[in-house]
């Protein structure tokens, strides 16, 4: 069993262009993969263990191999990063234990490309103002998904000031053509603006935009960490989810107006946005599906690199306890 480290992954310099071709790769493997949905425990307040599994479909061209992997991610107060993961990855061919992979960065670019892949499939054509707020890692994450995937596009990001992240984030993407940035103290002055709202807080208390109507016709709307914008939901035009069966239990699920897996419209099932007026929110709980794909990969690509690894010594009779 090879043990994956960040630093290892981190030598590969995946690009965020690829890791957005990873994530219309993964959402297309879907409707053949086996995705349960997500178990929880809750060890205090809103700490919580969440262990997410996933079989892709047997690879095309290699009858060999079929990956499974179970990522387990927390999030713990107090803890540094409050937010971790690792993943077990497995041949489902012959149940080999294949690697143990640190998963903090694959979680963060993922979650970073499917907002980006989201709010490009949404958006309203001419969309070129993008509000964040919650400005750490996952939002930085996001938008370097959403430059380098339309180099050609020139977009405006409105920033939420808070302490000096907003100056640290627009210093980040100094050497990116393609952005300009405003640093805003008002969050009700971003959702009136924005085309696409992208939250990134990991907790909120309350609402964050008290009055939805503050929203502009045309918006599209991305909580990455589902909190603090349920206010949208009996309102907007049209709401999306990633995965039906792990989001039917939201509270407000059976008032949505007009609902669909995001899925279905990178599959062309759906056109998603029916007026340049709807406003729109989307709501991508994460899912296995996108890190055992992630995973697969990072480790093709370094399966004959040196890594340190652990010998599993199996039985290969039956024996008798």
């Amino acid at each position: 069993m090879k043990i994956i480290s960040e630093q290892a992954i981190r030598s590969l310099s995946i690009t965020p262009k690829t890791c957005v071709d990873w994530i219309y790769e993964s959402f297309s493997l879907k409707q053949s993969a086996q995705l349960p949905t997500k178990i929880s425990v809750h060890p205090a307040d809103t700490d919580f263990i969440t262990s997410m599994p996933c079989l892709l479909p047997p690879k095309s061209g290699d009858s060999t191999v079929q990956y499974f992997g179970v990522k387990v991610v927390h999030r713990i107060k107090g803890s540094v990063p409050s937010l971790g993961s690792d993943m077990l990855l497995y041949n489902a061919k012959n149940g080999e234990l294949l690697a143990l992979l640190d998963s903090d960065w694959i979680t963060t670019m993922r979650t970073g490309a499917v907002a980006a892949v989201s709010a490009k499939a949404l958006r309203k054509k001419n969309a070129h103002v993008y509000g964040f707020i919650g400005l750490g890692n996952t939002a930085r994450a996001a938008l370097l998904c959403i430059l380098e995937a339309e180099p050609e596009r020139q977009f405006h990001v409105k920033l939420l000031k808070y302490k000096n992240q907003a100056e640290l984030f627009a210093e980040r993407f100094a050497d990116y053509t393609n952005v300009t940035f405003d640093i805003i103290e008002d969050i009700n002055e971003i959702a009136r603006t924005a085309d696409v709202f992208i939250s990134c807080i990991t907790s909120a208390d309350g609402l964050l935009v008290e009055d939805e109507k503050t929203f502009q016709p045309g918006v599209t709307v991305i909580p990455v960490h589902m909190r603090g914008l349920q206010n949208c939901d009996t309102t907007f035009d049209r709401v999306f989810g990633d995965d039906t069966d792990h989001i039917k239990n939201f509270k407000y699920f059976p008032q949505y107006k007009d609902y669909n897996e995001i899925g279905e419209v990178l599959a062309g099932r759906d056109p998603g946005r029916k007026s340049e007026t709807q406003r729109i929110i989307d709501y991508n709980y994460g899912l296995g599906l996108h890190d055992v794909l992630y995973a697969s990969k990072l480790y093709e690509m370094l399966k004959d690199t040196p890594c340190a690894e652990v010998d599993i010594i199996k039985e290969s009779e039956k024996y008798w306890v």
